[in-house]
């Protein structure tokens, strides 16, 4: 049975090789080539009138019938889901033939091919930044095209997976805030928070996100040095303010409450021990002003000639 299904492949391979497209292939007739190339897109056959375009583009180069070989060429990649190559293509035939009645379709197709080709949020995003580039450029050049609604629907898609990537970068140092090392952690925590905000300032997650602000903050200011505590904490009394300005009904009113309470008596203990510090210095410094003063009083002792 194995040998009569190898010897059935090889007769298919065989007669494949000298039916039509094998023929037409091997053909140095361009005018033969441009038609079978026409004939296998029209009737599906991508890959088959991709081989064939590929002989005679060249030739054709420049001449009228080179507009509709290099639109079908870029959408030959298209269907076969070659997407990166279709928007090249497609771009190609936009810089080539700005003015053809296929320019805005090519322009739109340029856009569509790099947002199929644009990956899951939790992956790297330069081809989706590529995609947005892309689609920005449709809707300026073609505000009216019947393609507008789509490219918009695809540039509010695109700037949703960049704001789940974004807001899980942030929340990744909030759940290394407790780790090893808690001190970076809770500043990468603070600046990404706020970043997020700043960058997606109708998002969903930013009542979350100024909620854990104040808590991160009030962790970071209860955790930093003397010399950086006081701004730090006011810092994050800021952001409870800011909480209760936003959010007034929220469900993290209360937590917001409780780190805000916190940080007041963080605050007023700190201010106490600035205060005894000052004190001291003070008191010090006051000690060594006088201990100078009295040691320059003391009249230098005289020779005895005697």
């Amino acid at each position: 049975m194995r040998v009569q299904h190898l010897f059935i492949l090889l007769f298919v391979l065989v007669f494949s090789s000298c039916g039509p497209f094998s023929k037409l292939e091997k053909s140095t007739n361009w005018e033969e080539l441009y038609e079978g190339a026409n004939k296998y897109y029209q009737e599906g056959e991508y890959n088959k009138a991709i081989i064939l375009y590929d002989k005679v583009l060249p030739v054709i180069r420049g001449s009228e019938k080179a507009e509709l070989a290099d639109y079908n060429y870029a959408n030959c990649h298209f269907k076969t889901k070659r997407y990166i190559e279709a928007a090249g293509y497609f771009s190609n035939f936009y810089r080539t033939y700005n003015r053809s009645p296929l320019a805005e379709e090519a322009l739109f197709m340029n856009a569509y091919s790099l947002y199929l080709d644009a990956p899951d949020f939790n992956l790297d995003q330069q081809s989706s930044q590529e995609a947005v580039s892309a689609i920005q450029q449709f809707v300026t050049r073609f505000p009216g095209s019947a393609s507008y609604e789509r490219a918009m629907d695809m540039l509010q898609d695109l700037e949703g997976r960049f704001e789940e990537k974004a807001y899980h970068e942030a929340s990744m140092y909030y759940r290394l805030k407790d780790g090893l090392y808690p001190g970076q952690n809770l500043l990468a925590c603070v600046v990404s928070f706020q970043n997020f905000a700043k960058d997606f300032p109708e998002s969903k997650y930013n009542e979350e996100i100024a909620y854990k602000l104040v808590e991160v903050s009030t962790a970071l200011a209860e955790n930093s040095v003397y010399s950086k505590k006081e701004d730090r904490l006011n810092e994050a009394l800021g952001f409870a303010t800011t909480f209760y300005r936003r959010y007034p009904g929220s469900k993290f009113t209360a937590e917001v409450q409780s780190f805000e309470s916190e940080t007041k008596k963080e605050l007023e203990d700190h201010m106490k021990l600035k205060q005894e510090v000052a004190e001291r210095n003070a008191k010090a410094e006051a000690e060594a002003k006088a201990a100078a003063e009295a040691a320059t009083s003391i009249p230098p002792q005289t020779k005895n000639d005697n």
